[in-house]
């Protein structure tokens, strides 16, 4: 089924393809059931006749969205993926009907695409927290329209309705609050500055570089300098053992000297003591304040 390609909403042909959709006729149960056995066995004009019945019906779900600032073009592509989704996994023999199972696909995506599209920082991750991002904007509207603007309406009456906890309520609302915003937008009356002008850079500074070469330097040239104080087999160990990208194993090690892996592993212990003692004699002779 190509819907995508054929039937692509853009937002300058939304009034036009409302107007095309609506020219597919509604099919009756006996014809619904089917299409769908003849699609299950291969025919995709039978495919493609389920889904475009039932186009108007994502339209109206993808409304039920439209609060959420998302272009109504976007929200209905997606809600027709679903329902593509849906017409491929519709059993006929289930006695339900077509619309009554793709809805719960079409929402899903809908949701999906609002979710992933409301900002970078990932939203609703489990599905209570799903649900609570959902339900959180049309809870409060239904309870501003009861009220009638007697005030603002508590956390804890939202809560309440929703059964959540009002630390959930206060989480989800200062995430929704959120948006993401561009650091490359525009700042100030002429719009000469953007918001990136404005963020400390975390790079080290140019002294703070230096420092840290020459300190990585000497701390290089002392465990060399540790190291020469080793004797050949203890270098050795520390070397493919330590200092290598692919240390040896122990029993590599102990193939290579001639004895077994647990005497190899003391050895090991061993040399890094000894490592330990030269560094620190070495640091002691250097800075002796520090040692101290």
């Amino acid at each position: 089924m190509q819907l995508a390609s054929d039937h692509s909403v853009t937002p300058g042909s939304l009034s036009l393809y409302l107007t095309e959709i609506n020219r597919y006729s509604l099919l009756k149960v006996e014809e619904e059931q089917k299409l769908a056995r003849r699609f299950k066995k291969g025919d995709l004009q039978a495919g493609h006749r389920l889904v475009t019945a039932n186009l108007r019906f994502v339209v109206k779900v993808a409304y039920e969205y439209r609060s959420y600032g998302i272009r109504m073009s976007d929200l209905i592509q997606e809600g027709n993926i679903g329902l593509m989704k849906a017409v491929q996994k519709f059993d006929p023999d289930k006695g339900i009907r077509l619309i009554s199972y793709a809805v719960w696909w079409i929402r899903a995506y809908i949701q999906n695409y609002i979710l992933k599209s409301w900002s970078l920082v990932k939203l609703g991750t489990t599905q209570a927290q799903r649900k609570l991002f959902f339900s959180l904007a049309r809870t409060r509207r239904e309870l501003e329209k009861y009220n009638a603007g007697d005030g603002a309406i508590p956390v804890e009456e939202i809560a309440r309705r929703l059964r959540v906890k009002p630390t959930e309520v206060r989480e989800m609302e200062q995430r929704m609050g959120g948006r993401d915003l561009s650091l490359d937008a525009p700042m100030g009356e002429d719009g000469s500055s953007t918001h990136v002008d404005f963020v400390a850079s975390s790079a080290a500074g140019q002294d703070e570089e230096v420092a840290d070469k020459e300190q990585a330097g000497m701390i290089n040239a002392r465990v060399r300098t540790a190291l020469t104080r080793l004797d050949p087999r203890e270098r050795f160990i520390i070397e493919q053992r330590v200092m290598n990208e692919r240390p040896m194993t122990l029993k590599e090690l102990g193939e290579h000297f001639g004895f077994s892996r647990e005497r190899a592993r003391q050895l090991e212990i061993r040399a890094k003591d000894k490592l330990k003692a030269e560094l620190a004699a070495l640091m002691a002779e250097v800075e002796p304040e520090l040692a101290a």
